[in-house]
């Protein structure tokens, strides 16, 4: 009998230490927008599954769309900092002027057209200027999205002229004062908040990305998107995908490994690339629905690119008055875009 214990209990044990062992932490990751778009199709989701078998399964992703843990979209970052999620993805500028030096990354025509590019760009201005900023928390990666485009009720944008009086949402500040400056009334609001702004008639369209119009519904609340020419963006948006701080320093050093291996130059192209595929597929959608889709003449484009050139001015004026080197900030981020089409990032 006491044998027979005895291996019942060895048994158990056995059993205790290798579940232990498969599943040794779950984290619980945030976002703010549909499963099925493109950052959470392409890049959150297989970064959670790469991490859980990276790992051997003693790493487990939860992800949580639409903001289910709680809180709003601009308090992401705090969430992940005080620990209220394990991490998640964030928009710096939703919070506008508490993190000005990732501005110069959201600058008029700063970046390509290439969200891969423009994140590789991201992540190399993140590691020069910008980590002391997110010192409460562990960033994993940096990255921007593909271009932002005009989208609207009614017929597209074919001049300056026509921005006037439209009331357009805008993602961030850089956006907003771009937007003020072609004469537009901007309306600053989170991702979330657009399909209802644009179905109470609150605004007549907005800036962003063709890869979120289908989640949004963009097909049917507006009529018409306009790109500009060439292969710098109107304007782009930084992100980050962060964990708490505390979360990542209790893992042990193996599976911080883990997560450093799914983290960097590789990860942050990785997310930008997520974009690039997306804005195909969103762009498909809006063509199908019949919707009318512009680009601007390359005339037009130079004028819009002369107010962009005011917005950066203004901006580094600006940020240099509360003790930033705004210059730097500029020429730094244009260094980092211009580098990265000679860089290569490892596949994923």
């Amino acid at each position: 009998m006491n044998t027979l214990k005895s291996a019942a209990l060895a048994a158990l044990l056995g059993l205790t230490a290798t579940n232990a062992f498969a599943q040794e932490v779950t984290l619980r990751f945030q976002h703010f927008v549909s499963p099925k778009s493109a950052n959470p199709t392409y890049f959150i989701g297989p970064w959670a599954e790469k991490v859980e078998k990276d790992s051997n399964g003693r790493i487990k992703v939860e992800l949580y769309p639409f903001m289910q843990l709680g809180g709003k979209a601009p308090s992401q970052y705090d969430l992940i900092r005080d620990g209220a999620i394990d991490g998640g993805w964030v928009i710096p500028g939703y919070q506008p002027g508490r993190f000005p030096e990732a501005e110069a990354m959201e600058l008029p025509f700063m970046v390509t057209k290439s969200g891969e590019e423009a994140s590789k760009a991201a992540w190399i201005f993140t590691q020069k200027h910008l980590m002391d900023d997110f010192r409460d928390v562990h960033v994993i990666a940096a990255h921007m999205h593909g271009p932002g485009l005009v989208h609207k009720k009614g017929p597209a944008v074919q001049t300056v002229e026509d921005f006037n009086g439209l009331k357009l949402r805008g993602p961030s500040r850089p956006a907003t004062l771009l937007l003020k400056e072609v004469g537009a009334t901007p309306i600053g609001m989170p991702v979330p908040a657009f399909p209802e702004a644009l179905s109470k008639g609150v605004v007549d369209g907005g800036v962003i990305t063709w890869e979120m119009s289908p989640s949004l519904k963009l097909d049917e609340l507006t009529d018409s998107h306009t790109d500009v020419a060439g292969d710098k963006s109107l304007y782009n948006l930084y992100f980050i995908w962060a964990m708490n701080k505390d979360k990542y320093n209790s893992l042990p050093d193996d599976l911080k490994a883990v997560i450093d291996a799914n983290s960097g130059f590789f990860a942050s192209a990785w997310a930008g690339r997520a974009h690039d595929i997306g804005d195909k597929d969103g762009k498909a959608v809006m063509a199908a629905a019949g919707n009318e889709i512009s680009t601007l003449s390359e005339s037009e484009t130079a004028r819009i690119q002369g107010l962009g050139d005011t917005v950066i001015t203004n901006w580094i004026a600006e940020v240099t008055s509360k003790g930033l080197d705004g210059a730097t900030l500029v020429e730094d981020a244009r260094a980092a875009v211009a580098v990265t089409r000679d860089v290569s990032g490892r596949e994923y």
